[in-house]
């Protein structure tokens, strides 16, 4: 045992210690760094109130003529007549202005005239609160707070099983974006293994290794150095990405309102080990059949295909997350885990998917990791000969 993890030391130490490792460990949370700085700063506007101005032909708004009145980031001026809020906006003083025509209460339309730039979504939805708190000015305060408040949408399926809220397209877009993440982060941390096996395989340093290592020794701690370097690369991420929405949610109340989804957390960590043994073991089998490193990266690449077979499903997922083919790669080793995350915000997974499909994806890996180690023993014993199925098979069955 002492071996096994002084060999698993050896690997991790290896890795992290490559520039290339270190480089994309870095280079994501720079890059948050660099959006959150960007958006702060076009957030916080160099810390001036937009300017917009409007002319009420209407009556709407109370005191209009001269008065001001600032909404978040947003300051209104209000103008007596078209010429003098058009002398402003050419003079630089406003970033555009809006004209309520004196039937606006019948139609409904206003008109925006604007110089270089037109005001973002977020500026005009400041407007929008304005005008509407105006419109319902002479309302007792209740009525006030519902109007502004707006409309809490709240879906739920027909058959009771799944509710959203109008704004909770966080619970939809989070799970795939984490299941494409974790997915490739484990594809990627295989394919380190698989290019250490193949590499000392071809300069033949592991056939000086086999003198004094067993081949689960050997293969097994290659496999959880590489592991650990796999979790360390994401938990640098993830704590990369907690501070930038930390600094976001001072910026923004969209982000401040999101709340970890500790459930789709849990599963994530459950199905990870195992998939990334189930791949691993993989990995060191091609890594062990193949003699040089390129011939097993292309075999690689195809049998990779296995585990994004749920991303050329995404629309039938989000459209029928229970339907029969969804649930069978639900229960699949090698599909469970992203089908798992993508469904996730489409629907709700049932226990007995979840405990099934983890208790076939942990058998799974065992059987790929017994299998690779078996493999691989026979891999070096023939130097320079790939080993066809036949051959693996055989070596299966001693």
């Amino acid at each position: 045992m002492r071996k096994f993890w002084l060999v698993a030391r050896h690997e991790y130490r290896n890795m992290t210690r490559r520039r290339s490792f270190i480089w994309s460990t870095i280079g994501l949370p720079l890059l948050i760094a660099a959006v959150t700085a960007i958006s702060a700063l076009i957030a916080t506007g160099a810390g001036e109130a937009i300017a917009l101005g409007y002319v009420d032909h209407a009556g709407v708004i109370a005191d209009s003529a001269g008065a001001t009145a600032q909404v978040g980031d947003v300051l209104f001026r209000g103008f007596s007549d078209e010429v003098s809020a058009r002398g402003s906006l050419e003079a630089g003083a406003l970033q555009a202005y809006y004209v309520l025509p004196a039937d606006y209460r019948q139609t409904g339309q206003v008109q925006m005239y604007y110089g270089r730039n037109t005001p973002t979504e977020r500026t005009r939805q400041r407007f929008d609160a304005f005008l509407r708190a105006n419109l319902v000015a002479d309302q007792p305060t209740a009525v006030r707070g519902r109007v502004d408040d707006g409309v809490n949408l709240i879906l739920r399926s027909a058959d009771g099983r799944r509710e959203v809220t109008e704004n909770g397209w966080v619970n939809i877009l989070l799970p795939f974006v984490a299941g494409m993440f974790f997915t490739f982060a484990t594809m990627m941390a295989a394919g380190y293994l698989l290019q250490a096996i193949t590499t000392e395989k071809e300069n033949r340093t592991v056939e000086v290794m086999a003198t004094s290592l067993s081949p689960l020794d050997l293969v097994g701690g290659k496999a959880v150095g590489l592991m650990a370097v796999a979790l360390t690369q994401l938990l640098v991420w993830i704590a990369a990405l907690v501070v930038g929405l930390v600094i976001a949610a001072c910026f923004w109340p969209e982000v401040a309102a999101v709340r970890a989804p500790w459930g789709l957390l849990g599963v994530t960590a459950l199905f990870f080990l195992p998939t990334y043994a189930l791949v691993a073991g993989i990995m060191v089998a091609i890594g062990g059949m193949v003699t040089e490193a390129q011939q097993g990266q292309q075999i690689s690449g195809i049998t990779s295909m296995l585990f994004m077979i749920p991303l050329f499903l995404t629309v039938l997922i989000f459209s029928q997350p229970d339907s029969p083919l969804i649930v069978a790669l639900t229960l699949f080793p090698t599909t469970s885990f992203l089908t798992i995350l993508m469904r996730w915000g489409a629907t709700v997974v049932p226990i007995w998917q979840l405990a099934v499909s983890w208790v076939l994806l942990v058998a799974a890996a065992g059987l790929s990791v017994w299998a690779a180690a078996r493999i691989f023993r026979i891999g070096m014993l023939r130097y320079g000969q790939p080993l066809d199925l036949a051959a693996a098979w055989a070596a299966l069955r001693r």
